[in-house]
């Protein structure tokens, strides 16, 4: 039977599956003694086995049915649930997640889960791991301890070895685990290397460098090293790179070494299934109901269709557009009806499909959403803390593009709301306040923007702490100080190194803190706004757009060289006497609307050739970011459009205040404002 067409419903029925696990043991943890939430686990390790086994991924197989018989013991009460029990059962499927993102990857899903494997058994015996381990260390520590060999070595890295041997060089297997909240994994990586590489030769790693590089690992990974060093420095020097927990450095013995075995054949015959256990079979019935009148209205009515697909269809509409404009711009020129009404029917048209087209890119925010339960209940325990996570509005959609961004600064903010805000159960207490903290996360849509908010009902920030803090490390002056609203000290919060954490934390306090929050959000088109109150909580407030491929813009003209200001940005367009322009702090302000409005010249900040023609009027956009706000000079308006965000390039990276280009109707390429680069 040929399995690879039922590969890409296999990979998303498994992430379904496992998604449910991971729902349903949070809900057990809170009701342990519910037998319904335990079978419906069951059914979830159940199918994923039977489709696991049917598609010939053994590994994953062969962990859901050892995870499948403690939930079938669990169920029939010969074992009771509990904290460690969970904790097992949690690292099976952490295990069972790695191997189905390895398969959608390309991978082969194989994994080594001896670890999980091990610990299930012992739960399904009677027996604690907790205690099983303990009992294992102690029988360790009173022998010599052998060293399992965690790479596979070829023949010429085995002569390499040898070889170095023989002139007096140690090699050395080195594992290094990150921290779990480690989030630049692969500059981590490359820090490793970089030590390493200056004390010796470095002939192995495992994942290979390439996954390391693509962060295609969890938190650990092996290097093997030729060196001179001892192995305490190497061990040192390793402790010292930010964000390892954990390095050890074994010397290898030769005798040891292991050689890839040759590949064993499978066979390609797949044994009876059995009902539930096939997805091909769950297919085929599925195909045999869409023939059956009677079941037309049970029919699913949805298709699961590969992103790339959708990518394409995007990237042809996106010159549709294009072409678009030029049609509207010929038929303006020409002055014919009928083409007018031709050009503006397939407007109208082209219109309607790119909402179609936009919604089908849409994905619920729920897909980012879905990690922060377990994440939330494992910082809980960490911080020793009581909190109960709320999501609302998990079902609010944003273009796939935004959600592949948004899921870093939403674990950033929730870690920063679980360790600065929520107080610990004593000091609540103390406070009159229920012992568990309440985080809520709500996703929302208002016009063409969504919010996300990450409300907590904790200590609040102190503007006194913030703007001390802010003192001291030079961010602001004493005199900028005095005259900070609540919101603008809060603002002080996303300045690059600021931490008001008292102590290093394992969870937050680093020095890595949410001025990288502020700059993702503003890359995608987006802002952050915090609000907060001593003594009852914080609510960070994300504004993000619905979508970033196709943009509303203000074209503006700067001599000959036409430019775009997306609508998002601009508050309107004003046009002002020379003579109202004033002077402060070296600066050209404006007088707008009773608020003092910074003059930023465009032709000034693009260096653009000028003619020299003077003018006692100005043409200006009103843009804002946030709070702030700027009055940008433009020569003159040219309206309104819709226009296709593209990229410059691997070559234009990094253009001060220029996010893209897009090409206008008559072929001409007009650059896109970054409005958030300009306004300080």
């Amino acid at each position: 039977m040929e399995m690879n067409q039922y590969l890409e419903v296999f990979i998303e029925e498994s992430k379904e599956h496992l998604q449910a696990c991971n729902e349903q043991l949070l809900e057990l943890e809170k009701n342990p003694e519910d037998i319904k939430i335990v079978n419906e686990i069951f059914r979830s390790a159940h199918t994923l086995k039977g489709m696991s086994a049917t598609m010939g991924f053994e590994d994953l197989a062969s962990l859901t049915h050892q995870m499948e018989n403690v939930l079938d013991a669990i169920r029939n009460q010969k074992i009771g649930v509990n904290s460690e029990i969970l904790d097992v059962v949690f690292l099976a499927v952490d295990d069972l997640e790695a191997m189905v993102y390895s398969i959608a990857e390309g991978g082969d899903g194989k994994r080594d889960v001896s670890e999980a494997v091990a610990k299930l058994k012992l739960i399904e015996m009677g027996e604690s791991p907790a205690q099983a381990e303990a009992k294992a260390e102690t029988a360790a520590a009173l022998a010599e301890p052998s060293h399992a060999i965690k790479s596979t070595y070829d023949e010429f890295e085995w002569t390499v070895i040898q070889q170095s041997k023989e002139q007096g060089f140690e090699t050395f297997e080195i594992t290094v685990a990150l921290r779990e909240d480690c989030l630049l994994k692969a500059a981590r990586v490359y820090m490793v290397f970089e030590i390493l590489e200056k004390i010796g030769e470095v002939i192995k790693s495992t994942p290979s460098v390439e996954q390391l590089e693509e962060e295609q690992f969890d938190q650990e990974f092996s290097v093997t090293i030729v060196t001179q060093e001892p192995k305490e420095d190497v061990q040192q020097k390793l402790l010292k790179v930010s964000e390892v927990q954990r390095a050890e450095v074994v010397p290898l013995v030769i005798d040891n070494f292991r050689h890839p075995e040759p590949e064993k054949e499978e066979p390609a015959t797949v044994s009876s299934l059995h009902e539930g256990e096939s997805i091909a079979a769950e297919s085929l019935v599925k195909e045999d109901k869409k023939k059956a009148p009677a079941a037309k209205q049970a029919a699913n009515k949805t298709i699961r269709v590969n992103i790339e697909r959708l990518d394409i269809l995007m990237n042809l509409f996106e010159e549709l557009v294009i072409d678009r404009g030029r049609l509207e711009q010929i038929s303006r020129e020409l002055n014919n009806q009928e083409l007018h009404e031709t050009v503006e029917h397939m407007s109208r048209i082209s219109g309607d499909l790119q909402n179609i087209i936009l919604n089908m890119r849409m994905v619920p925010i729920e897909t980012v959403f879905n990690r922060f339960p377990r994440m939330v209940r494992q910082l809980a325990r960490d911080l020793n803390k009581k909190i109960n996570l709320e999501i609302i509005g998990a079902e609010t959609e944003l273009d796939r593009t935004v959600i592949d961004e948004i899921g870093d600064p939403l674990v950033h903010l929730i870690r920063n709301a679980l360790d600065h805000g929520v107080e610990t159960p004593d000091v609540r207490k103390a406070n009159g306040k229920s012992e568990e903290g309440n985080v809520i996360l709500k996703a929302y849509h208002s016009g063409n923007h969504v919010f996300i908010e990450i409300e907590d009902d904790g200590a609040g920030i102190s503007k006194e702490k913030v703007i001390s803090k802010a003192l001291k490390n030079g961010i602001i002056t004493e005199q900028a100080a005095s005259a900070l609203t609540d919101k603008q000290a809060y603002d002080l919060i996303f300045a690059s190194g600021f931490s008001t954490a008292d102590k290093i934390s394992d969870v937050s306090g680093r020095g890595v803190g949410l001025d990288v929050v502020k700059n993702t959000i503003e890359s995608l088109g987006g802002s952050v706004t915090i609000d907060s109150k001593i003594g009852q909580g914080s609510i960070f407030s994300i504004q993000l757009p619905l979508t970033l491929s196709i943009i509303s813009v203000m074209l503006v003209e700067i001599e000959k060289e036409k430019y775009a200001i997306p609508l998002s940005s601009i508050i309107e367009t004003s046009i002002i006497k020379k003579g109202d322009i004033l002077s402060a702090h070296n600066q050209r302000v404006i007088d707008f609307r009773g608020k003092v409005v910074p003059l930023l010249s465009l032709k000034e900040i693009f260096d653009v050739p000028s003619e020299n023609q003077d003018s006692e009027f100005l043409s200006v956009v009103i843009v804002r970011k946030g709070d702030k706000m700027a009055g940008l000079i433009v020569d003159s308006f040219i309206g309104q459009q819709e226009v296709v965000l593209k990229s410059l390039g691997n070559y234009l990276t990094n253009v001060f205040a220029i996010s893209g280009a897009t090409i206008l109707g008559d072929g001409q390429v007009a650059l896109i404002v970054d409005c958030n680069a300009l306004i300080k």
